[in-house]
């Protein structure tokens, strides 16, 4: 990954074609990127500053998976299936919360311990002698990377977080994320569309300079993408010296800080790291935030984040911090519409694929990810839905 040009080369043969339409509204399709997309793939439940003590716990229902996230009374961050050893019952209802002393299935009343393990069954007598370790919450992959909370449901084929991230690693640590505190907490927001027409949006700064005034105030044509590279793609802005046309862009460059903790080439930039197949780590002089979306079904997806700000902020930094959320929530509403109108269209019998720019190499290589999981995903003409599965695992078979 070159992570400080915007020279990229588009191969002579690049191949203009999107995903073929019929994949946005394929229920067999949505199964199998369920199964080889998202559950098998590092997933962001939160930041550490989410559960600062023992007992405080996240909790996350995505893709048919309930992910528990809770610390120990030994300080150590866990993972495990939300999920009672008893009937299968969610053993936190909330998504977030504090558990002060123990975790207390709500159906029977199991008792589990902040490290997973069985403390009892409610009246043991009607059960056989049953093991601590062996009843325990069953455990899930969990690594924590520079504050944020990892987890996968099952081992898949991307590497450890720290060695995926490896690439950016040096360029986003003087921001010190590991030390930030919540802003705002984790939101949630639905959708209307394919999960993968908002990555489509998000993946590419073709469309800033029409879709997105307050932002093309912002950057001018310093904005710039770079594709993905091994399941990582970056994008970066600088405050365009011209800015200021909108109210928010004008207060927001004239205020915003320039940390000295950040190189000099940093303190003016808006930074994008995407990590397939579904997530978005993004950095300004004053935050850093996540956001992600998983399907909810064919033509609905759930929307999630969390910002996060510096412990010991200033009032410049809340400022420019409010005005920041300002200009996403306004580009963000932005992309849903676009999102929207590009979705629906691919229901009509015009609709003839996409016809790609060679500013959208960041949509094409997020594709060609999904492609070389699904290969299925090659044909133009849709399977028949009972067909799907089989013939996918024989296309991975010859591959």
């Amino acid at each position: 990954m070159n992570l400080h040009s915007r020279d990229v080369a588009i191969p002579n043969d690049w191949d203009r074609r999107g995903l073929p339409g019929w994949s946005y509204h394929s229920p067999a399709l949505l199964d199998l990127e369920k199964e080889h997309v998202f559950r098998n793939h590092w997933q962001i439940v939160g930041h550490v500053s989410d559960v600062p003590n023992a007992g405080d716990y996240l909790a996350m229902d995505v893709v048919g998976e309930r992910a528990l996230v809770v610390r120990g009374k030994d300080g150590v961050v866990r993972a495990f299936h939300n999920m009672c050893r008893h009937r299968g019952s969610r053993v936190v209802a909330e998504d977030k919360g504090t558990c002060r002393n123990a975790l207390v299935c709500p159906f029977h009343g199991w008792v589990y311990n902040l490290d997973g393990t069985l403390r009892g069954a409610a009246r043991p007598g009607s059960f056989p002698d049953l093991d601590k370790a062996e009843f325990g919450l069953s455990p899930l992959e969990l690594e924590i990377w520079m504050g944020f909370i990892f987890v996968r449901f099952r081992q898949g084929p991307q590497p450890s977080v720290a060695e995926l991230l490896s690439p950016v690693e040096a360029e986003i640590a003087p921001y010190g994320i590991a030390g930030m505190v919540p802003a705002y907490g984790v939101w949630t927001q639905k959708t209307p569309v394919n999960w993968k027409s908002v990555r489509d949006v998000d993946n590419e700064g073709y469309h800033v300079a029409m879709a997105h005034p307050a932002l093309q105030d912002l950057y001018g044509a310093t904005y710039f993408d770079e594709p993905f590279a091994n399941g990582v793609s970056r994008s970066f802005a600088t405050y365009n010296p011209h800015a200021g046309r909108r109210w928010s862009v004008r207060n927001y460059v004239r205020i915003a800080p320039q940390p000295e903790r950040l190189p000099e080439t940093l303190r003016k930039a808006w930074i994008y790291y995407g990590l397939f197949p579904n997530a978005v780590i993004a950095v300004t002089p004053e935050t850093a935030q996540f956001y992600q979306e998983f399907p909810l079904s064919t033509g609905q997806t759930l929307l999630r984040g969390a910002i996060y700000r510096y412990a010991d902020e200033t009032r410049q930094q809340a400022a420019a911090r409010y005005l920041a959320w300002r200009i996403d929530r306004e580009t963000t509403a932005e992309d849903i519409q676009l999102t929207v109108w590009s979705n629906e269209s691919m229901l009509s019998d015009a609709f003839s694929g996409f016809y790609l720019s060679d500013l959208e190499y960041g949509v094409r290589s997020h594709h060609d990810h999904l492609r070389g999981l699904l290969p299925v995903l090659e044909l133009e003409t849709a399977p028949e839905e009972k067909d799907m599965w089989g013939l996918n695992e024989a296309l991975r078979s010859r591959s």
